[in-house]
């Protein structure tokens, strides 16, 4: 155990040593052995337990990170000025144009949305959530309902299935990295996957050979030396199926921290890119504080835009966070803060410096985004794109 990181509370303990003991029946009844994908989603989502299901602070500062919504207003406001463009095109069409949120953490960011929206005359007939988290549904509703007027916040709709048919714009803001990954790992003879199993009711890792046919002509081709071990997100190529089939005219934009194909796979991360944020603090133990941290991987961006085309949608553009955010006007509206109240101002200049640093979130953050049957520039790749790294 990492002894930096703070203790939690007997509470948090109690809580997750539950998590732990659901899991460990669930290898159990496997015969011993899980894949890490089914490990992960059980830590993230298991009913009541997982991460994202309890009722613990996940984003900000008394949480465990901090999301660009999280960090200034302006992150809404820049990219609702690319929403806007893209509701104004579809309802060029003749058609209602909704936003459809998945994920929307704390409701920052359709509270940043909607509110610039508004003031842009360009509010979305409706504003969907698909959230898998009761907790953060909950916590979205309280803060949407009681912070917005009655006249927005009526046009939001929490959905518990994705829609067969939708118009508009879906966002996705670090949607990809929390989905689960299977870990494979190369050997001189075979390709295994790396999953999870109990020595003295305690989690091991432990390989066996890889026998899903998807997932070993996929590493394969990947052409890794011997011991290099990575991730494989199955669920981030059947999300972008599912969002495909169901958008008919719109776009698709996501934001998330990730690599171009040959980035990702790079020799010098033969460990693979597995994280886990508690309290603040980034380390590689997804066996530790089962339920109280959030587990992620880095996107693989080149799968995603693969699985954009080959499921009919048609590809705009990648580039970094910082360059999507000066394309949408953020330094405009640093510039619009008054310097007469240098504390605001100085505030606003060090939100937008995390924003759009190398060293923070501008580099690492990459934008990608796909439409259907949409006939538009999109102001937010204007400039800076970087698909031919893809």
């Amino acid at each position: 155990m990492n002894i930096s990181l703070p203790a939690p509370d007997s509470d948090a303990l109690e809580h997750s040593a539950a998590l732990v003991s659901h899991i460990q029946h669930q290898i159990k009844k496997a015969g011993g052995w899980i894949d890490f994908a089914q490990f992960m989603n059980s830590a993230l989502y298991a009913p009541s337990l997982g991460y994202y299901s309890s009722g613990a602070k996940k984003f900000g500062l008394a949480g465990d990170f901090v999301t660009a919504p999280e960090i200034s207003p302006m992150f809404g406001q820049c990219f609702a000025k690319q929403v806007q463009q893209i509701l104004c095109a579809v309802r060029e069409q003749n058609t209602d144009a909704d936003v459809l949120e998945l994920g929307a953490g704390t409701g920052r960011l359709a509270h940043d949305l909607l509110s610039e929206l508004d003031r842009l005359d360009q509010l979305p007939d409706h504003y969907f959530i698909l959230e898998v988290s009761a907790h953060l549904r909950d916590e979205q509703h309280r803060k949407l309902k009681s912070e917005l007027p009655e006249e927005i916040a009526s046009r939001i709709v929490w959905l518990d299935t994705m829609p067969e048919s939708f118009r508009g714009v879906v966002i996705a803001n670090e949607v990809l990295d929390a989905l689960p990954v299977h870990i494979v790992e190369r050997r001189v003879s075979s390709i295994n996957e790396v999953g999870v199993s109990l020595e003295n009711e305690r989690f091991v890792w432990k390989s066996q050979r890889l026998e899903s046919k998807g997932l070993l002509d996929f590493a394969a081709k990947l052409e890794l030396s011997e011991g290099y071990v990575t991730e494989v997100c199955p669920a981030a190529t059947g999300l972008i199926a599912t969002l495909a089939n169901s958008l008919q005219l719109g776009a698709l934009i996501m934001i998330d921290y990730g690599f171009s194909r040959h980035e990702y796979y790079h020799p010098q991360r033969r460990q693979g890119t597995l994280m886990c944020h508690y309290r603040h603090h980034s380390h590689s133990d997804p066996f530790l504080y089962l339920g109280l941290q959030d587990i992620t991987a880095h996107v693989d961006f080149t799968r995603i835009a693969e699985a954009g085309v080959a499921s009919g949608l048609s590809f705009v553009g990648y580039l970094n966070q910082a360059q999507f955010l000066i394309n949408c006007g953020i330094m405009h509206l640093l510039e619009l803060t008054s310097k007469d109240d240098m504390v605001a101002y100085i505030a606003q200049a060090a939100a937008v410096q995390k924003l759009l640093s190398p060293a923070e979130m501008g580099e690492l953050f990459k934008v990608i985004a796909f439409e259907k049957n949409l006939d538009t520039d999109f102001i937010g790749f204007s400039q800076g794109d970087k698909s031919h790294t893809l």
